[in-house]
């Protein structure tokens, strides 16, 4: 997968409801609903109950975060 392609089919979701889910350390795992906010050339963020959070493409090619659009 490509950082590229990875950011346009971002671009697709912007200003759309979307669900994180965060897979960290230690079995430590986040699920996130919000608006996919703003699409920048290596992170993109999600409002989430009036606050930013951001993530990083990278994380989104090695399995770390997976977005999916609701």
């Amino acid at each position: 997968m490509n950082l590229d392609l990875v950011r346009e089919k971002f671009l697709n979701y912007l200003n759309k409801k979307v669900e994180v889910k965060v897979y960290g350390m230690r079995n430590k795992n986040y699920q996130y609903e919000g608006v996919l906010s703003a699409v920048y050339p290596y992170v993109f963020t999600v409002l989430i109950d009036g606050s930013e959070k951001s993530f990083n493409f990278a994380d989104v090619i090695i399995g770390d975060v997976v977005v999916k659009l609701m």
